[in-house]
């Protein structure tokens, strides 16, 4: 009887364990009180993502003061552009690594791809935008795929191609420590197409 019992004790505490190691996590969320932005943070699994919305014009300001056509900064205001953070934030040990052509946009559960450079590049191309302002676009996106070292991050702007208000979720994945792992950022909201709280303020 007391083989049984312990044998029992083992089995749940291994239940529980399995469980919390599949446990889904939920991002944090909330809003920029200087700029009334809306940002989603994911500190899970080695892994630390921060995805902070963008207003059109920012991003059409952006680009215009790196060589765009105001045709090119309307394409890239309208696409629904975010800030994107990737951070390892252990202290030693962890190493991750990302890559974004593995990453699933989901719309009314059709998962596609994430618009990436190349995708951009040949909107850029079809409308003769000069080499200077594409290489710049380039270097203004999240890198594709990197190996971050415990302290590491990198950072850039990430573009969906959706209007302004639209949502969707992104499931997204990485390595640690050569082990995979995912997680789901539900419900995102691309930026409404309005000033930002800091620009009306000074404008009062």
């Amino acid at each position: 009887m007391e083989i049984a019992i312990l044998d029992l004790t083992r089995a749940c505490a291994m239940g529980a364990s399995l469980f919390a190691a599949s446990a889904v996590a939920s991002p944090d969320t909330g809003t920029r009180e200087n700029t009334g932005l809306k940002y989603w943070q994911w500190d899970e699994g080695g892994i630390s993502v921060l995805i902070e919305q963008r207003l059109p014009d920012q991003t059409r300001a952006f680009f215009l003061a790196r060589g765009f056509t105001s045709e090119a900064a309307n394409v890239i205001g309208d696409g629904c552009v975010f800030k994107m953070d990737v951070r390892n934030p252990a202290a030693t040990g962890s190493v991750i690594e990302y890559d974004l052509t593995q990453w699933q946009v989901i719309v009314d559960d059709e998962r596609e791809p994430m618009m990436l450079k190349d995708q951009w590049d040949e909107k850029w191309r079809a409308m003769d935008l000069p080499s200077p302002p594409r290489i710049a676009f380039r270097w203004a996106l999240l890198p594709i795929r990197q190996k971050l070292n415990p302290g590491d991050y990198n950072w850039g702007m990430s573009a969906f191609g959706f209007p302004a208000g639209a949502r969707f979720d992104l499931e997204f994945t990485w390595l640690q420590n050569g082990e995979r792992r995912s997680g789901t950022f539900r419900d995102l909201e691309c930026a409404p197409d309005v000033e930002s709280l800091e620009t009306r303020e000074a404008e009062l």
